[in-house]
């Protein structure tokens, strides 16, 4: 009887880690706009900007562990797609203001919304998860490591 019961015990637990890893997976969404296809040996800095942007998810490890690090991405309510941990995207943004959106699941649906200048100037963006939101920081910069990233594919 008390093997039967610690059988028991043990699938409980081990269907509710599989079904709290799975809960945290975000559905993607199909992108609207036209990405800029490139290989990773030809994105340059220089050639970014006067509205060509680069996008990225700079999840950090904690994010990438437990299936968090996904991000559902619009830009002024056109969906840009799922941008996953290290994988950007190159756009065309016409000089001006925009809304983005961003939204990832950790446990609850994790949602912000960032004002972004779009100038000549503006070359890269960084969109990462954090606990109790997302953030957005125009850097201008390519990441770290940014050999390891791969272009985001349309899902």
């Amino acid at each position: 009887m008390s093997t039967y019961f610690s059988k028991e015990i043990k699938y409980l637990i081990l269907f509710s880690m599989v079904l709290l890893f799975n809960s945290c997976a975000l559905r993607p969404i199909t992108s609207e706009y036209n990405f800029i296809e490139t290989d990773l040996e030809k994105v340059d800095l220089d050639k970014l900007g006067n509205g060509t942007v680069l996008i990225y998810n700079g999840a950090d490890i904690l994010h990438k562990i437990d299936n968090t690090a996904r991000l559902n991405i619009w830009i002024d309510d056109k969906a840009l797609g799922q941008i996953r941990s290290r994988e950007y995207v190159i756009i065309n943004l016409k000089d001006g203001t925009y809304e983005f959106k961003a939204l990832h699941i950790d446990v609850f649906n994790m949602r912000s919304t960032h004002v972004v200048e779009i100038d000549a100037t503006t070359k890269v963006i960084k969109i990462k998860p954090n606990i109790t939101s997302n953030r957005l920081i125009v850097t201008n910069e390519l990441p770290n490591k940014f050999e390891k990233y791969t272009y985001a594919e349309k899902r």
